[in-house]
């Protein structure tokens, strides 16, 4: 019997960009370590399954963890699927905080070619979930805080979320394709902040969910209008301003009624959501973005 893990799902490009690992770089693994195990589509295709897509994460941990690529892959190889977190998850703890920490350092001295060359480390070496959650969220929760405290300037926290957008714009190429459900996001009036909604689209598109993005500052009832037409699975308004989606009581009880609504942010209150009939999103983008994926 055929286990749904080992049937074959993606083309490369697909799991390239689900994973944030080149083709180039997944074409190596595949024919220097046997990594990736490939089956033929009957138009001649390779095709990749969720274990492929597992082995590569686990080599990405093990690579983390400071191990050569022969290393790292013959572990991955060798995992079995059950082990500890540790192995077959994330990055461990210290890399990601030195990693952290020269973000950090080349964002508050304004180098960008120093901060890219992080993020390309970051990239390289985590999934894409592991560095979203683990890395730059906390980065900028940490930016915040310290702009409002006073030790950061309004130029540095500009700085760093335009670079980081132009980054999470990259991963998101490609967001609207596929065959999975789709999903509609985007912020509402007076809403500027879109970095946690880009995440989350961006995870939930390597989830198999394809996404329609209007992103910042969007009428309440372009929404609608556009969700109306698209008829998506689900749409995604989220806000960081508190009290921000309270004008729109109507607005998003009408969304509501014709298409399953999500609010997420500062701006979504238990209160607000349940009065209009929406879910809640209370946790952080990533989080949210798996949660959606295993409980569709």
């Amino acid at each position: 019997m055929e286990l749904p893990g080992d049937r074959p799902l993606l083309r490369i490009g697909e799991l390239s960009r689900r994973l944030g690992v080149s083709d180039h770089v997944l074409r190596a693994w595949e024919n220097r370590y046997g990594l990736l195990q490939p089956v033929r589509s009957p138009g001649g295709f390779r095709l990749y399954s969720e274990a492929d897509q597992a082995r590569v994460r686990r080599m990405q941990a093990y690579l983390a963890g400071g191990l050569s690529a022969a290393e790292a892959a013959r572990a991955a190889l060798g995992d079995d699927p059950g082990t500890t977190a540790a192995r077959a998850g994330g990055p461990s703890a210290s890399a990601a905080g030195e990693l952290a920490v020269a973000l950090r350092q080349a964002m508050d001295a304004f180098d960008e070619p120093a901060a890219q060359a992080v993020l390309d480390r970051l990239l390289a070496g985590f999934t894409v979930p592991a560095f979203l959650r683990d890395v730059v969220l906390p980065f900028l929760a940490d930016l915040g805080e310290r702009w409002q405290r006073g030790t950061a300037t309004v130029a540095m926290e500009h700085f760093a979320s335009n670079l980081i957008r132009g980054r999470l714009g990259g991963l998101a190429r490609g967001w609207g394709s596929g065959g999975g459900p789709q999903a509609l996001l985007a912020c509402p009036p007076g809403e500027l902040h879109e970095l946690a909604l880009m995440m989350f689209g961006i995870v939930l598109h390597r989830n198999g969910w394809r996404i329609d993005y209007l992103g910042t500052n969007t009428p309440v009832s372009e929404l609608a209008r556009v969700a109306d037409a698209s008829r998506p699975d689900l749409v995604v308004l989220a806000a960081t301003v508190p009290q921000g989606l309270e004008p729109f009581r109507e607005d998003l009880t009408s969304v509501a009624r014709h298409t399953p609504l999500a609010l997420a942010g500062a701006g979504a209150t238990a209160e607000l959501a349940t009065a209009v009939g929406a879910r809640l999103m209370s946790g952080d983008p990533v989080t949210e973005a798996e949660q959606v994926a295993r409980s569709w």
